[in-house]
C-alpha cells in the first residue's frame, strides 16, 4: 500500500442489492454512497412494475443525487456500474488512491473473530457457512468475487457480523441440545449486527468521558432486524441473535423468541412444510405479522388513531425488550448505560420512553423533552439523577467497516 492510498470502498452485497460507500481515511470523510437495489430485475416496464435502480451520491465533488433505472442483470453489473459512476466523479476503482476493499459478511463462525484480508482458502471457508447462514452468506460471496474480479491485484478484507460475539463466553454461547450434535452441526449462538454493536459500545464509553474497558453498556440495535447486546468492558458477553438472525426481539418481520415446538406443531396440525414455517417466522411474523405493518412510524399513527391490534403489537414489542433488558442487567450485574440505535432506536422516541418507563428501580428513566431532540449525534437523554445513562448513538457500520479494513491492510 502506498502512502497515498487512503480511500477505502465499503460493499455490503444483499441478494439482490449492493449499498456502497467511499472514504478517504486520511481526511475522515465520506466520498461517495449510493446503492444498487432490484438486481435482476430488468428494465423499466412500459406500465408500472419495477426495474433495477441506482442512486449514487458523489459528496467530495458536493454534487446532486444521481439516479438511474434499467436492466441490471446481476451483481457484477452492478458492480461495474458503481465503478463507473465513481470514475465520473473521478473516483474510480484504478485510482491508486483506493488502499482496499471492505466487505461486510453476515457470518463468520468461530474461525473469524477479526477483519480477515480475502484468498481463495478464506472465501471456501465463507462458503462452508453457507449453511448456517443461506440468506446472507451467499450474496456476500457474490460481491467478493464480482470485486476480486475487478480489481485482482488490491486487498479484499471481510468484516464479519458475528466477530464482536466472538468474545461470549462458552455458557452464554451454547444451546442446552446434545454437544455431539451441536459440535457436528455447528450449532451454537453465534450473534449478529456484531459491527453496529462494536461501534455503538464504544461511541456510548466516549460519550460517557471513559475508555470502553470501564463501562458497561447494554445496546440495542432497533431496526427492521433487531438485537440486543451485554457489552462488559469493550466485550460482548451476550447477545440476543442465535445460530440465525431469527432468535431474540421481536423485530419487522421475523418472529424472535418462540418455542421451538411451534414448528412441529405448525407441520402436525397446519400441515405446513418446512420452508412454510421458514416463511412464516423469517418474513411473516413481528410487526407485520401482528399487525401487517413493520414500519413503526405507521403503527405510531394507528395507534394514536385508536387502532387496537397496532397497540397490541407495541406492546408485544416494548414487553420483549424490556425483558432483555432486565436479564442483560442480571448478566452485567452493574449497568452503566442502555443505548439506542439503528432506524427504530434513533428516530421512534416513543419506543425508548416504553422501554424503560417502570424500570426506575434499576435506575434508568428518560427525560421527555431530551427524548423528543431529533439529531444525528450521540446523545444522552435521561436526567442527571439517573443512575444509569440512556443514550441514543447513532450508528454506521460502514465507518467500523472501512476502519478495520483500512487499520489491517496498514498494518
Amino acid at each position: 500500500m502506498t502512502a497515498t492510498a487512503t480511500r477505502v470502498l465499503v460493499l455490503n452485497s444483499g441478494s439482490s442489492s449492493v449499498k456502497y460507500q467511499l472514504l478517504d481515511m486520511h481526511l475522515g470523510t465520506r466520498l461517495a454512497v449510493g446503492l444498487v437495489e432490484r438486481i435482476g430485475v430488468g428494465a423499466p416496464p412500459a406500465r408500472g412494475g419495477e426495474s433495477s435502480r441506482l442512486a449514487h451520491t458523489p459528496l467530495a465533488t458536493g454534487g446532486a443525487k444521481r439516479e438511474t433505472e434499467g436492466a441490471i442483470a446481476d451483481h457484477e453489473a452492478a458492480l461495474k456500474a458503481v465503478a463507473a459512476e465513481l470514475a465520473a466523479d473521478g473516483l474510480g476503482l484504478d485510482s491508486p488512491e483506493l488502499a482496499a476493499i471492505g466487505h461486510r459478511v453476515v457470518h463468520g463462525g468461530l474461525k473469524f473473530t477479526e477483519p480477515t484480508v480475502i484468498d481463495d482458502a478464506v472465501l471456501k471457508e465463507i462458503e462452508r457457512l453457507v449453511p448456517v447462514a443461506p440468506l446472507h452468506n451467499p450474496a456476500n460471496i457474490t460481491g467478493i468475487r464480482t470485486a476480486r474480479a475487478l480489481r485482482p491485484d488490491l486487498p479484499q478484507v471481510a468484516v464479519f457480523d458475528t466477530a464482536f460475539h466472538t468474545t461470549m463466553p462458552e455458557y452464554a454461547a451454547r444451546y442446552a441440545i446434545d454437544v455431539e450434535t451441536a459440535d457436528a452441526h455447528r450449532i451454537r449462538r453465534y450473534g449478529f449486527h456484531g459491527t453496529s454493536h462494536a461501534y455503538v459500545s464504544r461511541k456510548t464509553a466516549a460519550l460517557l468521558g471513559k475508555d470502553p474497558s470501564e463501562v458497561n453498556v447494554i445496546v440495542l440495535h432497533l431496526g427492521n432486524g433487531a438485537s440486543a447486546s451485554a457489552v462488559a468492558g469493550g466485550r460482548c458477553v451476550d447477545t440476543s441473535m442465535g445460530l440465525t438472525p431469527l432468535e431474540g426481539l421481536v423485530m419487522g418481520t421475523r418472529s424472535g423468541d418462540i418455542d421451538p415446538a411451534v414448528t412441529f406443531h405448525l407441520k402436525r396440525v397446519a400441515g405446513m412444510s418446512e420452508d412454510d414455517v421458514d416463511v412464516l417466522l423469517n418474513k411473516k411474523s413481528g410487526l407485520i405479522g401482528l399487525c401487517g405493518d413493520n414500519d413503526m412510524r405507521e403503527i405510531r399513527r394507528r395507534i394514536d388513531e385508536g387502532d387496537e391490534r397496532a397497540r397490541l403489537a407495541f406492546d408485544i414489542y416494548i414487553h420483549r425488550l424490556k425483558k432483555y433488558i432486565g436479564a442483560y442487567s442480571a448478566v452485567l450485574g452493574r449497568v452503566d448505560a442502555v443505548a439506542f440505535t439503528a432506524g427504530v432506536g434513533e428516530n421512534a422516541a416513543p419506543v425508548r420512553e416504553a422501554a424503560v418507563a417502570g424500570l426506575e428501580e434499576m435506575g434508568l428513566a428518560v427525560d421527555a423533552s431530551l427524548n423528543a431532540v431529533r439529531s444525528d449525534e450521540p446523545r444522552l437523554i435521561s436526567p442527571e439523577y439517573a443512575r444509569v445513562a440512556v443514550a441514543v448513538v447513532p450508528t454506521d457500520e460502514e465507518l467500523e467497516i472501512a476502519q478495520q479494513t483500512y487499520a489491517l491492510v496498514s498494518a
